[in-house]
């Protein structure tokens, strides 16, 4: 359990403050040189003031075991009592100088308030809602194993039984043609695109990316010193032509697409553009990533040609994953592609986990064999229909020509734009926490301002109305 100061305790709060973090020091949790969180992010994180965590730092300050420096904040000092001589690694510098950049602090803001014990309601994170995860189609799933004497590392690529099941799953859903052979199980559709950057690219490559999209906000894009172009978004996808004009310039070596019920705007790319793309990819030997968590989720059951199912010169790289269909914490993912691709990529994976947990795989091939398996996904979209006909009725009645926004056939994302350009989407994310609201301004995911990704799978149904008009609410005071 996370640590919280006691208030029914004799001790003063600042004293328990204080002597926790004590405690943290010693340990070597916060080591000489390191800085403590800001007084502000402790009297948030433990609910109290913040005169309280100042007392709890002039504690330690008296006890000879921090320094106040102006410009950095609260550091535990270098020789601490009973170190002598001894030199400490200097940690903030360690952090600085990683080869990861950090998230972006409104992304880690994000995570951090949706972590916090305080009820939040989450437009941000593309999650199920417990009411349309198969709760107990999973408990069917888990408690139908029979776990063998044989609990050792799993096959590089990933359990057979699950590469089949997928290969099988993705014939009927996706009308896509593969071999067991031809996939590699990752933990969700992030580590994919994480081993494709790693495995396949190099520093001063270029790429192109969608603009607005999910891939804008991955730091791997940048930390790898790749040369990242942008495509804009248009009502039906990118323009395939400004693939042949950026080519031209930079020497495109990958190109990095989520065609249908694109994440943030929910638009899908028309069948004419795919076909476009591919013979330019074609001509110019350009790879292509096809990243397709939604496509399944269809409203209206329609069957929408991936990019990957028109490819017969092996130039799309597809990947999935059962996150936005089953649950984000399964950690199932996978990529499909030609086979030396397969086998380098799988040798990648090998060197940062060696294999992919035993049991989650399991579990994942008995959902997707279930006989109840399709019944699911029927609820799964009548359920994220729902979600997004009460986001739109509440948006429509709460900021009727304040927002705007196209809406979505599939998928789980709602993109909003502001229509007073006045307005600081970053403004209006820190109102609306204050609110209980949280959501993913736009400037996170490209390189346009003044648009709001609405995200209403994860919110629970009864919620939407609410968490829209407190959104209305903290708009209006920014006016």
């Amino acid at each position: 359990m996370e640590w919280r100061p006691d208030r029914a305790s004799e001790v003063p709060l600042y004293k328990q403050i204080a002597n926790y973090l004590e405690s943290r020091i010693l340990n070597g949790e916060f080591p000489p040189g390191s800085r403590l969180p800001s007084e502000r992010v402790l009297a948030n994180q433990w609910k109290v003031n913040r005169s309280t965590v100042n007392c709890a730092f002039e504690e330690l300050r008296s006890a000879g075991l921090v320094s106040r420096i102006v410009g950095r904040g609260t550091v535990v000092i270098r020789n601490l009592p009973g170190s002598g001589t001894k030199q400490f690694p200097n940690w903030d510098m360690y952090v600085k100088q990683g080869y990861y950049p950090p998230n972006n602090p409104v992304n880690q803001n994000i995570y951090r308030f949706i972590r916090a014990d305080e009820p939040m309601i989450n437009f941000a994170i593309g999650e199920l809602s417990s009411d349309l995860q198969p709760v107990e189609l999973m408990k069917e799933a888990y408690s139908s194993i029979e776990l063998n004497n044989d609990l050792g590392y799993e096959h590089i690529q990933g359990n057979i039984t699950l590469r089949e099941t997928i290969s099988e799953h993705m014939k009927t859903y996706r009308k896509i043609e593969s071999t067991p052979s031809s996939l590699l199980i990752t933990s969700g559709a992030q580590q994919a695109i994480h081993l494709i950057i790693r495995g396949l690219l190099k520093p001063g490559d270029s790429v192109a990316i969608e603009d607005p999209s999910y891939a804008y906000s991955l730091p791997i894009f940048h930390s790898e010193g790749l040369h990242t172009h942008l495509l804009p978004v248009q009502n039906n996808g990118i323009d395939p032509d400004q693939i042949i004009t950026l080519h031209k310039r930079y020497r495109l070596k990958m190109l990095f697409l989520n065609p249908t019920y694109q994440n943030p705007t929910g638009t899908t790319l028309d069948l004419e553009r795919r076909r476009r793309i591919l013979e330019i990819c074609s001509k110019f030997g350009i790879a292509i990533v096809e990243d397709d968590p939604y496509s399944i989720t269809g409203y209206d059951g329609t069957s929408i040609p991936s990019m990957k199912s028109m490819d017969k010169e092996g130039l799309v790289l597809y990947v999935s994953s059962l996150t936005k269909i089953i649950a984000s914490g399964l950690r199932i993912g996978w990529i499909l592609g030609p086979q030396t691709v397969i086998n380098h990529l799988a040798d990648v994976k090998q060197q940062f986990d060696f294999s992919h947990p035993s049991l989650p795989q399991l579990i994942a091939a008995k959902l997707l064999s279930s006989k109840h398996f399709d019944e699911h996904i029927m609820h799964l979209r009548e359920g994220l229909k729902i979600k997004r006909d009460l986001t739109i009725r509440s948006l429509e009645k709460e900021l009727k020509g304040i927002i705007s926004f196209s809406v979505p056939e599939g998928g789980i994302h709602l993109w909003c734009k502001l229509n007073d350009e006045e307005i600081d989407e970053n403004l209006l994310f820190k109102e609306s926490l204050k609110k209980g609201v949280v959501f993913a301004p736009g400037s996170t995911l490209g390189s346009k301002h003044n648009y709001i990704r609405l995200t209403y799978s994860r919110v629970e149904t009864n919620c939407i109305s609410e968490g829209i008009q407190l959104l209305a609410q903290s708009l209006r005071e920014l006016e």
